[in-house]
């Protein structure tokens, strides 16, 4: 009887733990506004939950299917979709699609139409071509965003709230209104006249402004303005792209608290590249999220190292788990999928959201191919995502992963405006060190110096443009209280107005660093004269007992001044230091004279990784991922056409294919494997 008493206790546990156990979400992107056919929804759906798919998105791209004219809704339609998907236990994210603007209202409100650098307005042909600054696009985008918010806020269907879609996309507008508005912004920033002439040095060339309405937009036609003034409309553009996203999030969170937020945050985006870091450094984004484009190749893996970078840039340090809320289909290659869902769960995804359903019968993507052919019967993409829900249904209460970083690596959005200069901007150079570190399985976590607590072990500032004094008094204090930098070329040349330091560089950090660095050489020029007669860009360094073939455009001169020299270019005239490192306070600096260069980077950081005991994946051959997702379970992916032998040390059990292994074992080519340590 004793024991009965504690069945409902242990019941409510179990009911308890049940509810808070981690889920993998596999599933994909809908538009049942294409085809208003309830027995076509009940089909499609059929099929969906036949593939063990836990999630849909739907509604981006999609404002006049719910607002067709103004003030007039109609949800009837999505009513019963929603109804439909939460019959069959299919949780739904909802974008809420701003953007496009429906063309009622860009007719309706000429100034929501982007004019371009020459003063043409343009007529909307493409997606994305509104001013998303202009005050009476946001007024009717909140309003829709508050309609549709209240109406599905609490749907039981409703796992998420979606918030726009790919934001940086899209031309920037270059109208008298936003003219108009970045001259009141430039106002709040320095106040005065003489502050603005100060930061956008007017007295060069004969470009001083006498008063603020003289102040014009950074290009005219296709001849942009100097670099501090293309700097100042880019910060304003960011500046107003983020204060709208935060409008609608909180719209959001006013209506429906309980729901997640997320979005596809393609930031970086060439046409409107803004400073993502604002949103994702505020908590109010509950599940970042983009879209996970490795290519179509099984074998070539820089696709995947590009595509799992885009997921690094976006978290930045957020620890909850990260939703890839689209994903590739189109043609890509058999088991390429699997391969990169699966390479994606070691940077904290829980979600494999496919790119699209339906094969496009129309407007801009209509030649691309989802997992249902043109004619409605499935093909081998939805098998391959089947596969992947039966798969993670049997994984994933080990997961999401938690990314477990001693190294953090510098974005800058200031200083990708300021790269356009160089020959290679600063989020390639980013890009390259992310690479290195994946293919060592080291986490690393993409870092805003200024937002960050900096509670790392290494910190890598590759090609840091602009160095305000807060980005550089935090390196300052973390070297000084024992952390380790390595600081690449292109590293604090210009203040943060954009000028180049008049002062000794790397500017405000040149005594961390003990070097001078007096300006830099073009290197195709300087092999002219090369005893080793190297040719192009191409150039040798000597690290260590190594000499390093890689190639660069250009090269530091740089002078030690307390630095200890490591490595210098071997291959020019005379030897020229290269990489240096300085001790300062409790610390180490480390400056590698080079744009951020894969051969030079690995070895560098290899150099430190045990003395500064970084956290390392399982030991693996070369071409494997892996993680220890906690002390008793490991993933491994083989990225490489061969088998790979794998000794994880201990007796384990396959939870991905129900088998023992005694020891070693060997991964096949592009497959995974999940154990459990005996």
């Amino acid at each position: 009887m004793r024991r009965m008493k504690y069945i409902p206790i242990l019941l409510l546990l179990l009911f308890t733990l049940r509810l808070n156990a981690q889920q993998l979400f596999v599933g994909t992107n809908y538009h049942p506004h294409d085809d208003k056919n309830i027995e076509k929804w009940k089909s499609d759906i059929q099929l969906m939950k036949n593939a063990g798919f836990r999630v849909v998105r739907m509604g981006h791209l999609a404002w006049d299917s719910y607002e067709p004219s103004e003030g007039n809704f109609d949800f009837k339609w999505f009513d019963t979709v929603m109804d439909l998907m939460d019959k069959a236990g299919i949780k739904v994210i909802l974008d809420i699609a701003i953007r496009p603007a429906p063309i009622w209202l860009q007719h309706k409100i000429p100034s929501i139409n982007v004019t371009d650098a020459s003063g043409n307005r343009l007529y909307p042909n493409h997606r994305y071509m509104e001013d998303i600054g202009d005050p009476e696009y946001q007024k009717y985008a909140v309003r829709y965003t508050d309609v549709l918010s209240k109406r599905y806020g609490h749907h039981p269907a409703l796992l998420a709230f979606g918030i726009d879609n790919e934001s940086g996309d899209g031309p920037i507008s270059y109208s008298e209104q936003a003219r108009l508005r970045f001259i009141e912004w430039l106002k709040q920033k320095y106040k005065t006249i003489a502050q603005l002439n100060i930061a956008w040095a007017g007295q060069r060339w004969s470009r001083k402004i006498n008063e603020f309405d003289e102040v014009g937009l950074p290009a005219s036609g296709n001849i942009s303005g100097p670099p501090e003034r293309v700097l100042d409309f880019r910060r304003f553009e960011s500046d107003e792209i983020n204060k709208f996203l935060l409008k609608v999030i909180d719209k959001v969170n006013a209506n429906a608290p309980k729901a997640f937020v997320n979005t596809n945050a393609w930031y970086y985006s060439d046409k409107r590249y803004f400073d993502y870091s604002k949103i994702a450094y505020s908590g109010k984004m509950t599940r970042e999220g983009c879209g996970f484009y490795p290519g179509n190749s099984l074998v070539n893996n820089y696709g995947l190292m590009d595509a799992s970078f885009g997921i690094a840039r976006i978290q930045f340090e957020s620890t909850n788990p990260f939703w890839c809320t689209e994903f590739t289909t189109m043609t890509a290659v058999p088991n390429s999928i699997r391969k990169s869902a699966y390479a994606t769960l070691m940077y904290g995804n829980q979600m494999v959201c496919g790119w699209t359903w339906q094969s496009m019968h129309g407007g801009e993507e209509q030649y691309l191919e989802g997992m249902m052919d043109w004619d409605g019967g499935v093909n081998r993409k939805y098998d391959e995502y089947k596969q992947i829900a039966s798969e993670f249904k049997k994984i994933e209460r080990f997961f999401p992963y938690k990314v477990k970083a001693d190294v953090g690596l510098a974005f800058s959005f200031p200083s990708q405006i300021a790269s356009s200069a160089f020959p290679e901007r600063h989020d390639a150079q980013l890009a390259e060190c992310f690479n290195v570190f994946f293919r060592k399985n080291i986490d690393t976590r993409v870092v805003e110096i200024t937002k960050s607590p900096l509670n790392y072990k290494l910190l890598v500032i590759p090609g840091v443009t602009v160095m305000d004094t807060v980005t550089a008094r935090k390196i300052r204090e973390f070297i000084y209280n024992g952390g380790t930098v390595i600081m690449t070329a292109n590293s604090a040349v210009t203040n943060e107005t954009g000028q180049v330091f008049s002062a000794t560089h790397p500017g405000l950090l040149s005594d961390v660093f003990g070097i001078r660095v007096s300006g830099y050489e073009e290197t195709e020029n300087f092999n002219e004269i090369s005893p080793k007669n190297f040719k192009n860009k191409d150039i040798e360094v000597g690290f260590g007992s190594k000499n390093i073939k890689t190639e660069s455009a250009r090269f530091d001169v740089i002078h030690p001044q307390g630095a200890k020299v490591l490595g210098s270019i071997t291959s020019l005239d005379k030897n020229y230091p290269v990489i240096t490192t300085n001790k300062y306070g409790k610390g180490t600096a480390i400056y590698l004279g080079l744009p951020a260069k894969s051969a030079l980077i690995d070895p560098l950081i290899d150099s430190l990784t045990d003395s500064l005991s970084l956290k390392q994946g399982p030991e693996v051959p070369e071409g494997v991922m892996a993680r220890f997702i906690d002390s008793k379970h490991i993933l491994y992916l083989n990225l490489t056409g061969k088998p790979q032998t794998i000794d994880p040390k201990h007796a384990s059990k396959s939870i991905l294919f129900d088998k023992d292994y005694a020891g070693s074992f060997s991964l096949a080519p592009y497959e995974p494997e999940f154990i459990e340590l005996r």
